[in-house]
């Protein structure tokens, strides 16, 4: 039986997928997004949270480049913190706790509102290709639909085998069925596959827990947004929720060991690798065997229910082992078992396999987004969706490919990473993983990348408005501070309080600023700035203006730099070309060049094992 014909199929209702067709159809392409369960759509699968060490850069992009996680995340957060704050700016980080029911149903009700978006729950088996040509997907009922792209964002679904201890069972996570077929259909057509693991812990009931016993942890005083365009947030009308702390201890410890002969991590029964930032348990105490305790972070799942996830404790130990152990956590002595922490391996893509858009090599038209290139995490996986929806209808509209370079984007590191290293294990973004993190913070990211979204049509001409009021508001802070002097008696007082040097002639406010003790909230007692600061600038806008103070000279080195780079991006290789043929080449640089086909000489650069000699060689046979 067929379907309507359509531009794009997005394959699969995860953070990846609901973001891949949220932008394709935003973008004015037809869209179908055929998912297992529409129950299920942009569920939480694991912790109940988006933002942190670099995700919340990333999750900030996504909303500056007009994706939808931001404003999903910023309506039912129940908790925000910004992490890193003692660092400087390039590590500063938003984090939100949320409440993972209302997080589904408001990326459903945003779906829904996209007109050019269609729903079909089922199953995809298997790839339509016709003439060598990807034509659409076939579905477990028989549909065959017609497309012009297809976006695989399968997840955890490929051939998934859940672990919980000796128990072994088929899911693409606890209560879903695996997929099967894809991936032996895709390995068929030329495709490298492999295995990976991740795990999730136990959830338990609230009311069973005694936090009296925890340590506290709360959201910040004056909570920020992820979205540049902030809509209602719910919590800023109630009290944030709280986190807690506790800690494992050595009884905890020993209990868990008596269960590691029954361990799939430890018996041989998982072969795959798991999470290297996000071990199991298990994994830490046998790693970790010199620490006599592990922190355990205990995360309500939402505004009103009482199921608590158990950050801290993922494990795939049988399920008699986990309830006797969690109950000797402080404060979990009485602890009620909702469900039990467990192990899933999954099939995924090396991604040097793909193209800078995420389409493959192999199929045209053919994009692969989220777990199945070998990322984790909610933040990552949706990137890399936004990205490939954007692709994808970009070439169904004949129009040029969108690619964000490392400078300009954590995404774009995310991507370059991938598609050029290639990934073994899990890959998870930090902040250490890009080398232009001055450039790269989170409260810049609407004037690095809301341009480039509005130019291709997907985020709106109201964003632009809103970001040029910004710009405008910072030049003039800035200028002003640039400008504007302050005396002696004006500011020593000030100064001395916050120990640091008095001045002893007129100074400018701008030099002042570029002290580490000093900001404008110190200083907002003076005159000059006091009435400067009237004019009721945002949070973010003085923020702003106070790191380009600080921050300058590191600032524009990055630039320099980043600049270097951009002359070795814009040298392109043609993808026929023949790298065997250029014997200068160290045969390690012949063999991955001709494996990976990098599209640039900065790309080739990259890439593991390509000496600087080899990038000369490179250089001088494309005439530079």
């Amino acid at each position: 039986m067929l379907l309507n014909n359509y531009d794009v199929i997005v394959v699969g209702g995860g953070h990846a997928g609901v973001e891949a067709a949220a932008a394709a159809s935003n973008m004015g392409s037809s869209v179908l997004l055929v998912t297992m369960n529409l129950q299920t759509i942009a569920q939480m699968s694991c912790n109940p949270a988006m933002g942190g060490i670099a995700k919340g850069q990333i999750l900030r992009e996504i909303d500056a480049l007009g994706g939808g996680s931001g404003i999903i995340t910023d309506k039912t957060m129940i908790q925000f913190k910004m992490l890193n704050t003692s660092k400087g700016p390039a590590m500063w980080s938003p984090r939100a706790q949320s409440d993972r029911m209302r997080f589904a149903e408001e990326w459903r009700l945003h779906l829904e509102r996209i007109s050019t978006l269609d729903f079909f729950q089922d199953t995809v088996s298997s790839l339509l290709i016709k003439n060598n040509e990807l034509c659409g997907v076939k579905t477990s009922m028989g549909f065959e639909i017609n497309s012009k792209a297809v976006i695989l964002t399968n997840g955890t679904f490929l051939n998934g085998l859940i672990h919980i201890g000796e128990k072994q069972f088929g899911g693409g996570r606890m209560g879903d069925s695996p997929v099967h077929g894809i991936t032996e259909q895709l390995i068929g057509l030329g495709f490298d596959a492999g295995r990976m693991k991740t795990g999730t812990p136990p959830r338990v009931d609230g009311r069973s827990l005694d936090y009296s016993k925890m340590t506290v942890q709360r959201g910040d005083e004056k909570p920020k947004t992820f979205s540049f365009i902030p809509d209602e947030i719910p919590f800023l009308k109630r009290k944030q929720a709280n986190c807690y702390m506790t800690y494992t201890n050595q009884t905890v410890h020993d209990i868990l060991k008596e269960g590691f002969d029954r361990s799939p991590m430890f018996n041989g029964s998982i072969k795959s690798i798991g999470p290297r930032y996000c071990p199991s348990i298990e994994d830490k105490i046998n790693r970790f065997a010199d620490k006599d305790r592990h922190q355990i972070f205990v995360e309500p799942e939402g505004w009103d229910t009482v199921e608590v996830y158990v950050n801290g404790f993922s494990t795939s130990l049988p399920q008699d082992i986990q309830i006797k152990a969690i109950k000797e956590i402080e404060g979990f002595k009485n602890a009620k078992i909702f469900r039990p922490g467990y192990a899933i391996e999954y099939d995924y893509f090396p991604p040097t396999q793909l193209k800078n858009t995420l389409e493959t090599k192999l199929i045209d038209n053919l994009y692969f987004a989220g777990q199945i290139n070998g990322t984790t995490g909610y933040e990552e996986a949706a990137s890399q969706g936004l990205i490939a929806g954007i692709n994808a209808h970009l070439k169904c509209k004949e129009k040029d490919a969108f690619v964000l370079g490392r400078e300009e984007a954590y995404i774009g590191v995310l991507i370059d990473d991938l598609i050029t290293k290639g990934t073994e294990e899990p890959y998870r973004m930090f902040t250490s993983r890009a080398e232009y993190r001055i450039l790269l913070r989170q409260d810049n990211a609407d004037e690095r990348l809301t341009p480039l979204g509005n130019k291709i049509g997907l985020a709106s001409d109201e964003r632009m408005i809103k970001l040029e009021k910004k710009k405008e508001n910072i030049l003039e802070l800035y200028s002003y501070l640039e400008k504007t002097s302050v005396l002696p008696n004006e500011i020593n007082a000030i100064l001395e309080e916050n120990e640091t040097p008095k001045v002893t002639q007129s100074t400018k406010i701008a030099t002042i600023l570029s002290r580490p003790q000093i900001n404008l909230d110190k200083i907002n007692t003076l005159a000059a700035v006091n009435k400067l600061l009237e004019n009721n600038y945002s949070e973010e806008e003085k923020e702003q203006v106070e790191i380009k103070i600080k921050y300058q000279g590191y600032i524009e080195k990055e630039k320099d730099n980043a600049d270097k780079l951009i002359r070795l991006e814009n040298i392109n290789i043609p993808n026929s070309f023949d790298y065997s043929k250029l014997n200068s080449l160290s045969f390690e640089a012949r063999e991955k060049l001709n494996k990976i086909k990098p599209q640039t000489i900065g790309q080739a650069k990259r890439i593991s094992g390509i000496s600087p000699s080899d990038v000369s060689v490179l250089l001088i046979y494309m005439g530079r």
